[in-house]
């Protein structure tokens, strides 16, 4: 058994496929295969059952990916250990949410861990995200979802041990153009909004979704794009937008939108971790910096650490930056 049998494993557990996987890893297909064969072969079970849908872990498939993970993990740790090299956590962001909450949590992990070197991959969408976590090729992402279960929000989660802890909340606010009917409104009902004209972006949009649980199939969409062509519809009259605070905040000010007199749920910033992965060197410490806000310090008359220990259930990490303080 060989660590690039195991890395050729993880990729086909992950793309589903030998083609798909061989692209992944920019070999060629009969490679792949072969590898997989040969570690089958090895270990004297199937590790995975064929079909016209792709290739589906067997029994003993499920108990080796746990195992192969580790198992790379800890090759990983060696070859940087013994290179002495800096540890280097990869962290996953919504592109909607890179710009507005990443930096804190990037700000707080400097100060906790000024060794760490954090890259840092947006993408806008939540199911890559979250794929490259249960495949481990990043270590957490951070997202908007709500409820007590991941997924919460109407999203989908991989079939991996995916841990979270919502870190702020995110609130969200119903806009229009000032001159829109509804903006004179001092409170708005439910079928108050039957029949208008809602901006969305893509039916797996955080904002998308967040209409779908607040308003039902009675408002008409229509597709406008991004969070700034929503916001530039809006403005001119087009319809009204369901959007995070923070996006329409100055054009409210601005005088350029009205927010609407209709009570919005708001959603969390949640970070997203594989769960057997958190005793891995440097990883318990993206949880705490990341987590480590004011707020969530305060609500709980804790230190940071404290809180977040038990909410992940873990004793706090040790305190790399005291001797530098």
């Amino acid at each position: 058994m060989e660590l690039r049998q195991l890395r050729t494993f993880e990729a086909v557990v992950a793309h589903r496929t030998v083609t798909d996987a061989a692209v992944a890893l920019d070999l060629a297909p009969s490679s792949v295969s072969e590898q997989i064969r040969t570690l089958e072969r090895d270990l004297g079970v199937a590790l995975f059952e064929r079909g016209p849908r792709g290739m589906r872990l067997t029994a003993a498939g499920e108990r080796l990916r746990g195992w192969a993970r580790r198992l790379l993990d800890q090759a990983d740790q060696a070859r940087r250990d013994v290179a002495e090299a800096r540890p280097v956590l990869r962290l996953g962001a919504l592109e909607t949410i890179a710009a507005v909450h990443v930096p804190a949590v990037l700000a707080r992990l400097a100060e906790r861990r000024p060794d760490l070197v954090v890259e840092v991959r947006s993408d806008g969408a939540r199911d890559r995200l979250l794929d490259a976590v249960a495949a481990a090729d990043l270590d957490a992402a951070l997202l908007l979802d709500t409820g007590e279960d991941l997924g919460g929000l109407g999203f989908g989660a991989p079939a991996a041990p995916l841990a979270f802890l919502d870190l702020d909340p995110v609130p969200l606010a119903l806009v229009a153009a000032p001159d829109h009917p509804l903006a004179a409104a001092s409170r708005l009902r439910r079928e108050d909004l039957y029949g208008q004209r809602l901006l969305v972006n893509v039916p797996a949009c955080s904002f998308w979704l967040a209409g779908e649980r607040l308003l039902g199939d009675r408002v008409e969409r229509v597709r406008a794009g991004g969070v700034p062509v929503m916001r530039a519809w809006a403005e001119r009259g087009l319809g009204i937008t369901l959007l995070p605070w923070f996006a329409v905040a100055d054009r409210v000010a601005a005088g350029a939108l009205t927010r609407l007199a209709f009570d919005v749920p708001g959603l969390s910033l949640r970070l997203v971790w594989r769960a057997d992965r958190e005793a891995l060197p440097g990883m318990r410490e993206i949880l705490y910096a990341s987590a480590a806000s004011e707020a969530v310090s305060e609500a709980a008359g804790e230190t940071a650490s404290e809180t977040v220990s038990e909410a992940l259930g873990l004793p706090p990490p040790a305190d790399h930056g005291a001797a530098r303080r």
